[in-house]
């Protein structure tokens, strides 16, 4: 996650300011430097909601699965520890392996799918940012701006023009809930351009 939050932060939009002087200024806003809250963005656009309830969708199945297993794996082990008394010593540590090597198999996919679950939740503020790029770099050409930071990294910011509100309004106007069809792989997954990032 904070690789992505610093790719947010650090964001900068150098589109082009000689073309986009002459635009219509953005609800009167015109500044060289333009702040957006990145956070509020994910939050209350149509969007980023979307993003979000996915992701906290996905998690709820996944605790659901990891109990519905633990509680099966519960009974299964009960089973079998009844039959201990009636079994061959050799007949019951073929099962007592068997259930083992299932128990081993099934933390690690949980384990697996717990991971996925990070990075898809790591991801999706990059997946979010790539998505409205366009629609943040037309509100910098028509405020003549040749930087949008986001706010958390300035610590002042007088001469400044914050335009979440107008991004926000945008956004749901030009984007919507967002692309049909599943997000692009993790950065440095099977199928991403982009280069891994480097640990």
């Amino acid at each position: 996650m904070r690789a992505a939050l610093i790719l947010l932060s650090i964001l900068v939009l150098l589109m082009g300011g000689a073309a986009g002087a002459q635009a219509q200024q953005p609800g009167g806003i015109r500044s060289d430097v333009l702040v957006i809250d990145i956070d509020r963005l994910l939050g209350e656009t149509a969007y980023g909601r979307r993003l979000q309830a996915e992701i906290e969708s996905a998690r709820d199945a996944l605790i659901a699965r990891n109990n519905r297993i633990a509680d099966e794996l519960e009974a299964e082990e009960r089973a079998l520890t009844a039959r201990r008394a009636t079994t061959p010593p050799e007949e019951f540590r073929a099962l007592a392996d068997a259930f083992d090597a299932k128990v081993t198999e099934l933390r690690r996919e949980s384990e697996m799918l717990s991971r996925d679950l990070e990075r898809r939740r790591d991801v999706a503020p990059v997946q979010f940012l790539r998505e409205v790029q366009p629609v943040l770099g037309d509100i910098l050409r028509e405020a003549d701006a040749v930087v949008l930071l986001d706010v958390r990294s300035v610590i002042l910011r007088a001469d400044a023009a914050d335009i979440t509100d107008l991004a926000i309004a945008r956004i749901d106007a030009l984007v919507g809930t967002g692309p049909d069809g599943p997000p692009p792989p993790p950065p440095g997954a099977p199928g991403d351009p982009s280069p891994a990032p480097v640990e």
